[in-house]
């Protein structure tokens, strides 16, 4: 009796050895998985971020060119030197823009601003209705050539806390690129890019 009992007892004691060594071998497999889980989203976060700045760095080198590349689609709002300030804000919002240029005989002379309207009429306390805008306006603004750099544009506008940047070629104005307009470009279809990218990856893991 005394041996069916040690050996009942040794029977359950491997049993439950067993079920908790094949518990802890269950835990470790667990975890196993997991770290190469988490190893594998790693490594497709690396090779995001990778890609993203690549892509990038390559946009930044594009000419100015490609955000406007059928130009004829480009409506430039333009005013005379004699215009009023409520004639050219009225224009402004109802447009939904955030500059004119100012243009007298074809020449570019100047561009007028929400900044401009804030700073210099506002705060001025100016009458915009009879405040013509050659008054008010910022001369001579800072242009630059189609051929500039997406990146060569975005230090420009940085550096000199300029919001637009009229483009012109031969004396004559064929755009005005804002910052949100250069930042809009550089980014535009990446994310759709990325997760392209990661379902590929993803396929071929």
């Amino acid at each position: 009796m005394r041996k069916l009992v040690c050996k009942l007892g040794t029977g359950i004691g491997f049993t439950l050895l067993s079920s908790a060594a094949l518990a802890a071998q269950e835990d470790a497999l667990d975890t196993i998985w997991r770290m190469g889980v988490y190893v594998f989203l790693l490594f497709v976060v690396a090779v995001v971020v990778g890609v993203y700045f690549m892509r990038s760095r390559d946009k930044r080198r594009a000419p100015l060119d490609r955000i406007f590349e059928d130009r004829r689609a480009i409506q430039i709002h333009s005013v005379g030197p004699d215009t009023s300030v409520i004639e050219c804000v009225r224009t402004m919002a109802g447009k939904k823009i955030g500059a004119l240029i100012i243009l007298e005989g074809g020449k570019l002379v100047g561009i007028f601003t929400e900044r401009d309207a804030l700073n210099k009429v506002l705060a001025a306390g100016l009458d915009p209705v009879t405040t013509k805008i050659s008054a008010v306006m910022t001369r001579d603004p800072y242009c630059v050539p189609p051929t500039t750099t997406i990146g060569e544009a975005m230090e420009v506008v940085t550096q000199k806390r300029f919001r637009h940047l009229p483009v012109v070629e031969d004396g004559k104005v064929i755009a005005v690129i804002s910052s949100g307009d250069l930042t809009h470009w550089l980014v535009k279809d990446q994310m759709v890019g990325d997760v392209q990218e990661l379902v590929e990856l993803a396929a071929r893991s």
